[in-house]
């Protein structure tokens, strides 16, 4: 309420991440009933072969702040977790690559816009002695070079961008041809009697909760407001199509509430 414009919009969003990035991973398990960690599992076992293969995308280098990783034979892949939050889907995009020892290993970068949540992630990533690099950006202005990833995954992320068209045209820059992007997101209930419980837990049960422990009621107030307005998972499908993806495909879970969307940059 009382936002005007994107710019604004993003300045609010990053600042309430940033009030409840202490208490996020507490209140994802306790919200979703410890689901999200389902959710998210199916994601990166979904683009799992991307990690896998050197051969499912074309080589290249990424540029992250003007530096530039060599390409390798085979080279290596370019992955990039946005919207990584407190760095779970890094982590398991990690424990994914690491039996591979060799120069054809995945490289795994990790951003937010919101820094107290990367705070979270250095903290995660530093205890099980990892050392993936992260770097804060706006995922509408990545400071990636073209052409330049293989894979980008961005779980419940992409629905607080400010312009979900221009989010969408940033990453098919930044992805090679062929490149893959999964997103993971809320979307709405196919079922209805799950519907309207759905709905109930989202508008009473969850701003209170979530408000009792994170310290912020807004925060909480805001996620179920956000999922009303996203688009569902067709339209979404279609939006990926407009903007020149192709071999778009989607799953539901959990009755509609959550879907996967996996696609494919033109090339």
């Amino acid at each position: 309420m009382g936002v005007a414009g994107e710019e604004d919009a993003s300045l609010w969003v990053r600042g309430m991440f940033g009030k409840i990035a202490g208490q996020y991973d507490l209140l994802n398990r306790l919200l979703s009933f410890n689901l999200d960690k389902r959710w998210r599992a199916r994601m990166v076992e979904r683009v799992a072969r991307v990690l896998a293969n050197p051969a499912v995308v074309n080589g290249g280098a990424a540029v992250v702040n003007g530096s530039a990783s060599d390409a390798g034979s085979p080279p290596a892949r370019r992955v990039l977790d946005l919207c990584c939050g407190t760095g779970d889907v890094l982590l398991a995009l990690e424990a994914r690559t690491a039996s591979t020892q060799d120069a054809s290993r995945a490289h795994v970068l990790g951003s937010d816009f919101c820094h107290p949540m990367l705070v979270e992630a250095r903290r995660k990533i530093a205890n099980r002695r990892l050392r993936s690099p992260l770097f804060e950006s706006d995922a509408l202005a990545l400071p990636l070079a073209n052409d330049s990833l293989d894979l980008i995954t961005i779980a419940f992320g992409f629905r607080n961008l400010a312009n979900y068209r221009h989010g969408l045209k940033e990453f098919a820059r930044v992805l090679k041809p062929g490149g893959v992007l999964a997103i993971l997101e809320f979307s709405q209930p196919t079922n209805p009697a799950f519907a309207a419980l759905y709905g109930f837990f989202s508008a009473r049960v969850l701003p209170w909760v979530g408000g009792m422990i994170s310290g912020s009621r807004e925060a909480y107030s805001y996620l179920p407001d956000s999922i009303r307005k996203f688009p569902g998972a067709e339209d979404l499908a279609a939006q990926l199509r407009t903007a020149g993806f192709t071999a778009v495909e989607f799953e539901r879970m959990t009755f509609g509430a959550v879907a996967l969307h996996v696609a494919r940059k033109h090339g």
